[in-house]
């Protein structure tokens, strides 16, 4: 019976058994991927897999098992390869039949030849997707994923929280043997390097990187390579992002995947030095399938990078991932996470209540800022009637300081709540000058990364305290507008040159500013300072070191959650919400519009579901309606005090 060293560390001896067992059964396929998922499930299994967001390349053990959180940033075109294919030994003529998925390279034994013209031979297609890591992905995720060790507190039935991969790396080499040994026993590698891990996750100080990791594992959007000039791009798509790209070799099922889906895969690494060759100026061009040499020398550098800066993984098992807060069960309609959900609702009031606090202190004592801030962070689109989505909450607090440190540092408290987010300062210079639409290069074959290529969920702040006068350039117009279509439409038209392409997003933006947004939103909120700081950055980072670790993660569990959750509006509700619109409407004709009527129910929808509610009560919907009008009147006061600014 083969042991957990076999299938995790040389899973091609799995994959070759099932092949000798069941060729020509085309079944044997089927069985390599229930054997592998059988596997994963057992004991937390999935725990000792090594990760690639957490562990570089170089580390690994080629052709072992892996896995990798990662974003589908571009999908190449389909490739064929050889399914089987048959070897003759050309002095015995014995032949001998091999499997060709999940490799790279066709692999012969000593004294054999492929046969090409063999009736065996069974051409197969497999689909390419270059993924890159969840662009945004917050410090506290991967310290997470890196060291759950420190959340030891919370059940592995709970939370699917992964430790940290058995090959972490350390300053000494070890021989072949050693390792052989720790991969045999991860706990006694693990017991090493508790006391000398010459590398930390998150933000903890003192922990000095190797240079080797330094160089490979921090890499940014450029990493020279020995045979590849210019430097090579990654393409991610938010500028010192860090992390590793792979190509993703998907064999099945591959058209439920989509560009921008988060992935979490698990496959086998392939760093084979022979695929670096058509990246090597002085390689024998007939060594190259005939077909490869139709490809321009541009896109066989993007489509065949040398493997150790962009690794393959090919692909036994994928699944897409509802979110990437490790806190949260992967799954929210397994039994065990239903306990896990019901649990944490039961403690949800004094969560709330904290975190109100919390987030009020952040925005400088004004609780109904901290309200409508609570709302926005758990606002998501949950669906789309012809081209409006429904449940986008973009927010604009209006009232900030300009030219302050005051956004900046709401952003890094709005950092350590959610799994993923952007802060994009909106000068004159980022809107010229910055890449925010993808677009097709057609020399390359890709889809070069824009700023707006995020996954879903994410939270955009927009600061737009940092404008000043000047003039926006085609580039900007166009970047404006973009980001103007994603507010309101929740889509970004990428360009094809020839066309665009709309892709529907789930973005949430939060936008700061002095007056008014010159973005459009679908709620102002006008900050009201009741305290002001002598020193900002002081009392900022004092709310963040007074926060105990473990109410910071029943923080971040509870904007996940409530994220996921279902919601409904009964029809006896929805009836007296109607008679209170007519009412209203007839009380004050002229201010009470249907974008009033639609603002106010998504307010009692976020409200609600804040609560734990998941259908809407006539007692949530008054205050709804009184959170609205204390909105409106702050604004409406501001308005009288500064003009027609408002």
């Amino acid at each position: 019976m083969p042991c957990v060293a076999d299938w995790l560390n040389n899973p091609f001896s799995i994959v070759q058994g099932i092949f000798a067992q069941n060729v020509p059964n085309s079944d044997w396929e089927k069985k390599v991927t229930e054997y592998f998922k059988e596997k994963l499930k057992e004991n937390n299994a999935t725990n000792w897999v090594p990760s690639l967001n957490d562990v570089p390349v170089h580390y690994l053990k080629p052709n072992s098992l892996v896995k990798f959180r990662c974003m589908v940033q571009d999908m190449f075109d389909p490739e064929f390869y050889m399914g089987v294919y048959e070897t003759v030994d050309p002095n015995t003529n014995a032949r001998v039949l091999h499997f060709g998925k999940y490799r790279d390279v066709a692999e012969c034994g000593p004294q054999q030849e492929i046969d090409l013209n063999s009736s065996q031979t069974v051409t197969l297609e497999r689909q390419t997707f270059y993924c890159v890591p969840v662009p945004g992905e917050s410090a506290w995720v991967k310290e997470i994923f890196l060291n759950p060790q420190l959340y030891a507190y919370i059940s592995a039935s709970q939370a699917r929280v992964s430790p940290s991969t058995s090959y972490t790396p350390s300053r000494h080499k070890r021989s072949y043997e050693e390792d052989e040994d720790m991969d045999l026993h991860p706990s006694k590698q693990k017991e090493q390097h508790m006391g000398n891990s010459p590398y930390c996750g998150g933000d903890i100080h003192g922990c000095v990187e190797p240079k080797r990791l330094e160089t490979e594992a921090s890499a940014g959007h450029h990493l020279i390579s020995p045979n590849c000039s210019p430097p090579l791009d990654l393409n991610f798509p938010l500028p010192g992002e860090k992390g590793p790209a792979c190509l993703v070799k998907v064999y099945e099922s591959w058209d439920s995947f989509k560009v921008n889906d988060v992935l979490e895969v698990y496959g086998i690494l392939s760093v084979d030095p022979v695929l670096s060759i058509v990246n090597n100026e002085e390689r024998d061009t007939s060594a190259l399938d005939p077909m490869d040499c139709m490809d321009t020398a541009e896109e066989q550098r993007v489509h065949s990078p040398p493997a150790s800066l962009v690794p393959r993984i090919h692909v036994i098992l994928a699944q897409k991932l509802q979110h990437i807060n490790p806190l949260l069960p992967a799954c929210l309609n397994e039994e065990e996470s239903k306990t896990f959900v019901s649990n944490f609702m039961s403690e949800l009031s004094p969560v709330r209540a904290e975190l109100l606090g919390f987030l009020t202190h952040a925005l400088l004592g004004d609780s109904l800022a901290a309200e409508y801030l609570i709302l926005h962070l758990i606002s998501t689109v949950y669906a789309r009637r012809d081209v409006l989505p429904l449940g986008k909450f973009t927010v604009n607090l209006s009232g900030c300081p300009r030219n302050s440190i005051f956004t900046e540092h709401l952003y890094r408290i709005i950092q350590q709540l959610v799994p993923a987010s952007y802060c994009l300062q909106m000068t004159i210079e980022n809107m010229n000058h910055s890449r925010f639409i993808p677009h097709k290069d057609y020399t390359a074959n890709r889809l070069v990364s824009g700023v707006l290529q995020l996954a879903s969920n994410t939270s955009l702040v927009v600061d737009e305290t940092q404008l000043e006068q000047g003039q926006l350039d085609t580039t900007g117009v166009h970047n404006v507008t973009a980001l103007s279509n994603l507010i309101t439409w929740q889509k970004v038209d990428y360009d094809f040159n020839y066309h665009q392409m709309e892709f529907p997003c789930n973005i949430n933006v939060l936008i700061t500013s002095e007056g008014r947004s010159l973005l459009p939103s679908d709620c102002q909120v006008h900050l009201q300072p009741q305290i002001i700081p002598p020193n900002m950055e002081e009392y900022m980072n004092s709310l963040l070191t007074a926060v105990l670790p473990s109410v910071l993660n029943k923080f971040r569990i509870y904007l996940s959650l409530l994220r996921l959750l279902d919601y409904s509006i009964s029809d006896e509700v929805t009836k007296a919400v109607e008679e209170d619109f007519v009412e209203m409407r007839k009380n004050d004709p002229e201010s009470v519009t249907a974008d009033d009527l639609h603002r106010t129910l998504l307010v009692a929808r976020f409200l609600s579901l804040s609560a734990g509610q998941t259908t809407l009560s006539r007692e949530r919907w008054l205050r709804a309606k009184q959170l609205e009008a204390l909105r409106k009147a702050r604004l409406q006061q501001q308005k009288c005090v500064n003009g027609n600014e408002l």
